[in-house]
């Protein structure tokens, strides 16, 4: 009677995870499909899901228009750029609050979360007018470093919980041996940490990738990202919707697959420390 019952709430979560699932990717999928139709299929009262008249217009329509790999390659730039940036600094600063622990840790701990809080339209005006005067506007070092900052409380926060679950003895033994902190955190610390680390890279990734606000205000052109890329189809003649949806294809696809490849890495990561 326990097996039977163990089976059937197995069966009704992996249901439940299913459904859930399939509500999350729809826009998605949705958002693929109308790609593929053409102006009026897209705008029609009554659209059909899969019974329509597929084309490929729209993605050369887009691809003519306008530079997509110029727009593709600022994207991985910053994105990468500012995680590996936002890693140099959070590594450390995770270690110190994980290790070298005083009673105002976890208090500065929540002021770095708190940062998140903030909508971003608060701090707008000053940040544009330093990016203006130190003439990073529209330039993808300036995206580096707003997309490192906002993404750094985060970042912060998963590799001091990953560091806290590290057992303090195996850094004690090591500073035993004679290792300086360098060779602490580099040669014991990050080869344990590894996986959550990987998964602190990975979420930073798509986070930067999915930013819009910042990458609209603070870009033209020159440094524009994909997100700046699919909200050009957006005219004051009205709204393409299957070639914004081509756009919105060709933008997300990229961190779709990369998330698909990863997904085991990114799941052990963020269990890193969960079973002990």
């Amino acid at each position: 009677m326990a097996i039977n019952k163990s089976n059937k709430s197995k069966f009704i979560y992996t249901i439940l995870a299913w459904g859930i699932s399939g509500l999350i990717f729809f826009p998605i999928l949705w958002t693929i499909l109308t790609s593929f139709k053409t102006e009026a299929e897209a705008i029609s009262a009554s659209p059909s899901l899969l019974m329509f008249d597929w084309t490929l217009e729209n993605y050369r329509d887009v691809l003519a228009r306008s530079p997509y790999f110029d727009h593709f390659w600022n994207s991985v730039v910053i994105s990468l750029g500012s995680s590996l940036l936002g890693l140099l600094i959070a590594i450390p600063a995770a270690w110190s609050m994980a290790f070298v622990q005083n009673k105002r840790t976890k208090n500065l701990l929540m002021w770095m979360l708190s940062t998140k809080m903030l909508p971003p339209v608060g701090v707008l005006i000053p940040i544009y007018m330093l990016f203006r005067d130190f003439d990073l506007l529209d330039t993808k070092i300036g995206l580096v470093i707003v997309m490192t900052l906002i993404n750094l409380p985060i970042m912060v926060w998963m590799l001091y919980t990953y560091f806290r679950e590290i057992p303090n003895e195996i850094l004690e033994a090591s500073r035993m041996d004679g290792a300086n902190i360098i060779d602490e955190i580099f040669h014991v610390l990050l080869p344990i940490a590894l996986p959550g680390i990987a998964s602190t890279l990975l979420l930073n990734v798509i986070l930067a990738w999915n930013e819009a606000f910042w990458s609209l205000i603070l870009t033209a052109a020159n440094a524009a990202p994909l997100t700046a890329f699919i909200a050009s189809y957006s005219s004051p003649e009205g709204l393409f919707y299957a070639k914004l949806s081509a756009a919105s294809a060709m933008a997300i696809v990229p961190i779709l697959i990369l998330g698909w490849f990863s997904q085991k890495q990114l799941v052990r990561g963020l269990s890193f420390g969960a079973v002990k």
